[in-house]
């Protein structure tokens, strides 16, 4: 199987942007679970679960209390969508 690569929707590239200003910490901690998305998408840190009504095909992980990865996955991508926030 060969690798996934990740592609960002505008939205989750600005809230990227957004983060970074914020908190490094946190944009370090986005890292690694993206980099654990892109090898493995259903199972490992950050609790993933598959999301259910608007967002079903789409999963998610915890980056915090506060904030989620939405993502959804093909065997060539990782597509995120959100970053920041709690689906929104």
């Amino acid at each position: 199987m060969k690798s996934r690569s990740a592609n960002f929707s505008p939205e989750a590239l600005n809230q990227l942007a957004e983060l970074s200003k914020v908190s490094p910490k946190l944009i370090a901690k986005l890292s690694e679970l993206l980099n654990e998305c892109l090898r493995s998408p259903f199972e490992g840190r950050g609790k993933p679960e598959p999301l259910k009504g608007d967002l079903s095909g789409y999963w998610s992980r915890r980056i915090n209390d506060e904030h989620r990865l939405v993502y959804k996955v093909d065997d060539n991508y990782i597509y995120v969508f959100s970053c920041k926030g709690h689906y929104d």
